[in-house]
């Protein structure tokens, strides 16, 4: 009722856990490993990284305001940290680097089902959207990534990429994209004056994102034929099912499961029930918001 695939990765259930949102633990990854089609791993880089200094994470009425700066071990470390995960879902590691180079390197120091690389963290100087925004480089870091490794690749895009962009890495032979990062975003503490995260401005997730990266998936699903995994603001299982009716194969969640490490339980209780009401199955909704023109 509830299996997709998507880049021949079959899950069990079209939901993802998104990157970052619950850090870099494997016992938290495999506490809710039963309850995801596949899980995805805070980005990691290379090198080890400190991250930016507290606050780093705000709650909205609107969702959280993160900047923790891609703090993360080094590839090589949380590779050996990966071998204790249960792989009672499938295991996606989150990449970032600055170079075809650095990520050439990184999917070879990983055992896992597939890698997302991150074109799009807003608030980190030199990686995330600073990369993803230049097109030839975003193409040539797939290319060499489909190049080093047999596992799929995916790119995990802004909804300020362009279709041109996303096009290129289709072109590259990406495996799907995943849609959308954070969106940049601050708040300032009125009695200080000043900003309250300590690298000022962060990245917005949570509810308010929700239809903007809703659009998003429908404008892809329109020029796209790699799988799209829809991202943003899913607090609910109405929210995985306009996204799938969108166009994504897959939605990844991740802000909800801050507030109650069940949600995702109660997310695929609620597809099931619906699915069941009307006697089909979640990938026959695939695209299906969609107007025909035929």
């Amino acid at each position: 009722m509830l299996e997709v695939e998507v880049a021949n990765l079959k899950l069990k259930n079209p939901l993802i856990l998104a990157s970052g949102i619950l850090g870099s633990s494997v016992s938290t990854l495999n506490r809710l490993s039963e309850d995801f089609g596949a899980v995805v791993t805070k980005s990691v880089g290379l090198k080890e990284r400190e991250g930016y200094k507290n606050p780093t994470v705000i709650n909205l009425s609107c969702g959280l305001l993160n900047a923790v700066g891609l703090a993360s071990p080094s590839a090589e470390k949380f590779a050996d940290e990966l071998k204790k995960f249960n792989r009672k879902c499938k295991l996606i590691v989150s990449l970032y680097g600055n170079s075809p180079e650095e990520f050439e390197k990184l999917v070879t120091t990983f055992e896992v089902d597939a890698f997302e690389i991150n074109l799009s963290c807003p608030h980190v100087k030199g990686l995330g959207l600073d990369v993803g925004s230049d097109v030839e480089l975003s193409s040539k870091i797939i290319k060499i990534a489909k190049r080093s490794t047999d596992k799929p690749v995916f790119a995990k895009i802004s909804i300020f990429h362009s279709l041109e962009l996303v096009k290129k890495l289709e072109n590259a032979e990406v495996d799907a994209i995943t849609v959308s990062n954070t969106l940049p975003a601050m708040k300032i503490d009125i009695l200080s004056k000043k900003p309250i995260l300590s690298n000022v401005f962060g990245g917005l997730s949570g509810k308010a994102i929700k239809p903007i990266a809703l659009k998003k998936v429908y404008d892809l699903y329109e020029i796209l034929e790699v799988p799209i995994i829809g991202c943003g603001g899913v607090t609910t299982f109405e929210d995985v099912l306009e996204f799938a009716m969108a166009g994504a194969t897959a939605v990844q969640i991740g802000s909800v499961m801050y507030y109650s490490l069940d949600s995702a339980k109660i997310i695929v209780k609620g597809l099931e029930a619906f699915l069941r009401s009307k006697r089909c199955k979640y990938r026959d909704l695939i695209g299906s918001a969609h107007i025909s023109t035929g």
